[in-house]
């Protein structure tokens, strides 16, 4: 492998000395469990998203036992938003098991954090150095724009020659000084400089040996993912308030899509929303509205959503007693946990009046 020019980290350190970011919440006080949560919640979300997200949830859960003694219901509400649920419900389990495994203290060796859910190498690279000083690359996003414009590593990152390329380069080029250091400034050139589009390569401190500089490759590297058409689907979702402006709100299965949040009611599209009352709620409905459908693209598909919004007189004992189902008022169903597009609905109910 042709090694890195000799100065790469140093210039990297010099320039995360003057121009890094510093002042993060998460950086103030950087202990373990609070580069932990900071790291998760900045997979696939920026810096300026996950901050204030980030000090709410460290307000409610400022400990890693607060968090590890929390309900998932409470935990995702605080994540509500943020997207990717998975990641919290992961977070959740990881936390209970350094509760119960590790003595509420986040592990000590890279094997032993890649073991607990939702921690790759990088992640748990990033946490052990940045808040134990200890030596492990990383390869998150940011740095592997900066790996693959600078040495001229073509092909899309996904792949795993690709990656085991690029892993290669990150071991070659981490100093076993100061990697915190050099890690966080791997990561803040590729979130502030060597960004997706309109790289500031005049300020970067690697400019001079880049090959993607030298060669006018900017935009192709790194190569992005292969492009295929994600597959649409459709889902009927109702919208049911009782007499008191209360809506049915339902709890959906701990895993898939939005897993353990709180969302409404869904139903195929061929469904008439009459004919779901009778069936599901034993009653006739006072009066259906159809809203304009909403659109809400996954990584994996898009979802088409009808909206049904529905008026009935009371709420039906079945409902009442399951502990899947409960009404809530319109202020106070975001309390709970929804999805952001279910949030989104239920603002849009409160200025629709039953």
């Amino acid at each position: 492998m042709k090694p890195p020019p000799d100065d790469f980290a140093q210039r990297v350190l010099r320039w995360q000395g003057q121009h890094g970011r510093k002042d993060l919440p998460w950086q103030r006080t950087r202990t373990a469990y609070r580069v932990w949560v900071s790291e998760i919640m900045l997979q696939q979300t920026q810096v300026g998203v996950v901050i204030p997200y980030f000090e709410r949830f460290m307000e409610r859960f400022p400990t890693l036992l607060d968090l590890a003694n929390a309900t998932l219901d409470d935990v995702l509400a605080h994540w509500a938003g943020l997207g990717y649920y998975a990641r919290a419900r992961n977070l959740h389990r990881a936390a209970r098991q350094v509760r119960d495994h590790h003595e509420a203290r986040f592990p000590s060796t890279l094997e032993q954090a890649q073991a607990l859910p939702g921690i790759g190498r990088s992640t748990a690279g990033a946490i052990l150095s940045l808040a134990r000083g200890q030596h492990h690359p990383i390869l998150d996003g940011n740095v592997k724009r900066v790996l693959s414009r600078h040495f001229g590593i073509a092909g899309w990152p996904g792949k795993s020659d690709v990656l085991a390329n690029l892993w290669r380069l990150a071991e070659h080029c981490t100093p076993s000084a100061r990697t915190g250091d050099y890690n966080q400034g791997m990561m803040d050139l590729g979130a502030t400089l060597c960004t997706r589009s309109r790289p500031a390569c005049d300020r970067c401190p690697l400019t001079d040996n880049c090959v993607a500089r030298r060669q006018g490759r900017q935009s192709e590297l790194p190569s992005p993912r292969p492009r295929k058409t994600l597959p649409t689907r459709s889902t009927l979702m109702l919208a049911v308030r009782n007499a008191d402006g209360e809506i049915l709100l339902e709890q959906r299965p701990p895993t898939g899509v939005w897993g353990g949040l709180w969302s409404l009611p869904e139903t195929s599209p061929e469904t008439s929303p009459e004919q779901w009352c009778q069936t599901y709620l034993q009653m006739p409905p006072l009066r259906i509205e159809m809203l304009p459908q909403r659109r809400h693209t996954f990584s994996h598909y898009t979802l088409i959503i009808g909206i049904a919004a529905i008026e009935i007189d009371k709420s039906p004992p079945r409902i009442q007693d399951r502990a899947s189902q409960r009404w809530e008022s319109l202020a106070s169903a975001d309390k709970l946990g929804t999805p952001a597009p279910i949030s989104r609905i239920i603002a849009d109910l409160t200025n629709t009046p039953i």
